[in-house]
């Protein structure tokens, strides 16, 4: 079984004159937003440079190092992990820092010019907010060539209200996952939703305000829902994009990670996969909500715990710790798979691997994980009891 960060991690410079010199490189990606987007800002860069590259996405860390161990490299080739790998490659980010902005560092070594959209897209998708610390000189890069504009409204992918909300995981309220109950919920703000492109100022500004008062005024939301929210206010527009916000990016970027991740490293390296991208995105968002709002609930010291029979864990875990948690910590359990989300900053590799070799030292088969900031991934066998997987995370967390 792998220790996390075990894959090396040189700096930008050494590893840009690995690429220089590469004849093909492979980019093996971990399966979320930040690590599709840093593996599509590397893949374009190679493109720049005219060097053949091939993108892989893996669930866990087992998935990913299968696809190392699986190819047989020429000489000349070098392989990029963006994410553990169990394998003597090249890591591209550290433990407590975003992929994108390593990413972001590699593409500048190699001469290249990143797309400041997607690389703001990767920090949102990573929890980070657009402009922050190390990222200033991106944001102020992208509004100075016009490419996003701060307005009012909510950060959503689509220009259509009623269906970005709907399909929105950065948000929770009670007519999610619903776009009959999101159109009623917006019907009565007098504005004409089937023409978005007649919205202005005050118009986004009327959508954000009843979003927000919706999800911290449902019954089952959590304190921390008024906090959270704000996260999706006030979003970053980008009037040229392909996407409506740079906010809505980032979702469709967690979401097609995690189902159709080919179609979400096509979107990353830039070619034209938004409608099946957006396709993936609305199930994702349907099937989430759905699992979140049939959930059986657990609470304990420092952990709640959120049980569905389907859906995808990663997203409920994630809009649970969000709007629903009472604690800073929750864990999302379905039928041979876990996951866990937590609020504070620090990457979850290390916890999900503890918890994958104390299930594996109880007997527990094909145990298989992965981890991220504020993230942990963990399959098993689907006929492990819901209480010894929540016994060992609260062991463990």
């Amino acid at each position: 079984m792998s220790t996390e960060g075990r894959s090396a991690e040189p700096s930008s410079a050494s590893t840009a004159s690995v690429l220089e010199r590469a004849g093909f490189v492979h980019i093996v990606a971990r399966a979320d937003g930040d690590a599709l987007a840093a593996s599509g800002l590397l893949a374009r860069a190679l493109r720049e440079r005219e060097t053949p590259y091939q993108v892989s996405v893996g669930r866990t860390v087992a998935d990913r190092t299968a696809r190392v161990r699986d190819r047989e490299p020429a000489a000349d080739d070098a392989t990029i992990g963006v994410g553990a790998v169990d394998a003597d490659i090249t890591s591209l980010e550290a433990a407590d820092r975003p992929a994108t902005l390593a990413a972001l560092d590699l593409v500048r070594d190699l001469d290249a010019t990143p797309d400041p959209v997607l690389a703001l897209a990767g920090l949102v998708a990573a929890d980070v907010e657009p402009g922050a610390g190390e990222s200033e000189w991106l944001l102020e890069t992208a509004s100075e060539r016009g490419l996003v504009d701060r307005r009012p409204g909510v950060a959503v992918p689509t220009a259509d209200p009623v269906d970005g909300l709907a399909h929105s995981t950065r948000l929770h309220a009670p007519w999610s996952g619903n776009t009959d109950a999101t159109r009623d919920a917006l019907a009565g703000l007098d504005i004409d939703l089937e023409a978005p492109e007649t919205f202005d100022g005050d118009d986004h500004r009327a959508i954000g305000s009843a979003v927000a008062l919706d999800v911290i005024g449902d019954d089952d939301a959590a304190p921390v829902a008024a906090e959270t929210i704000q996260r999706a206010l006030r979003p970053y527009a980008t009037p040229d994009h392909g996407f409506a916000t740079v906010g809505g990016y980032a979702d469709v970027l967690e979401a097609t990670a995690r189902t159709e991740p080919g179609t979400g490293a096509a979107l990353a390296m830039g070619h034209d996969a938004h409608e099946p991208a957006l396709a993936a995105w609305r199930a994702y968002g349907r099937n989430a909500h759905a699992a979140l709002g049939g959930a059986s609930t657990g609470r304990y010291d420092g952990l709640f715990v959120v049980g569905i029979d389907d859906g995808p864990v990663d997203a409920v875990a994630r809009m649970a710790v969000a709007f629903r948690s009472p604690e800073p910590s929750v864990l999302a359990v379905a039928d041979g798979e876990a996951a866990v989300a937590t609020r504070g900053d620090e990457s979850l590799g290390a916890t999900v691997e503890a918890v994958a070799r104390e299930f594996e030292d109880v007997g527990i088969p094909d145990v298989a994980y992965d981890g991220g900031r504020r993230r942990g991934y963990l399959r098993y066998d689907a006929d492990v009891d819901e209480s010894t997987i929540i016994a060992t995370v609260r062991e463990i967390l």
